[in-house]
């Protein structure tokens, strides 16, 4: 038996901000520096990553992302720092639950 935990970041009204799927989304811009390339690597529709992108930015109240038909896209440093502390959050929260766990389900 395993537990199996989910770190929803939500804004005060809750509309989601940041979850697994849209940190694997800013992860795979960062990677290829394009929303066209993250559409396929996610197996999603452009329309929709660029839903979720416009969706977390307006529950965040920043930009995440900047988009230039020259250079491509890049995560903005907003953007940059909300992923890096929801990986931070989301690594500590299984700690916790994991201990958590062990104490209750393996004594």
């Amino acid at each position: 038996m395993k537990l199996r935990s989910n770190q929803l970041l939500v804004s005060d009204d809750g509309d989601i901000i940041m979850g697994k799927g849209r940190m694997e989304i800013l992860e795979s811009i960062d990677r290829t520096g394009s929303i066209n390339q993250t559409s396929k690597e996610m197996k999603m529709s452009y329309k929709t990553v660029w839903s979720k992108i416009k969706s977390t930015e307006k529950n965040f109240g920043k930009p995440v992302v900047h988009a230039d038909k020259k250079t491509g896209t890049k995560l903005t440093d907003d953007g940059r720092t909300l992923l890096e502390k929801y990986r931070k959050l989301k690594k500590r929260c299984i700690q916790a639950d994991d201990t958590i766990f062990n104490d209750i389900f393996l004594d």
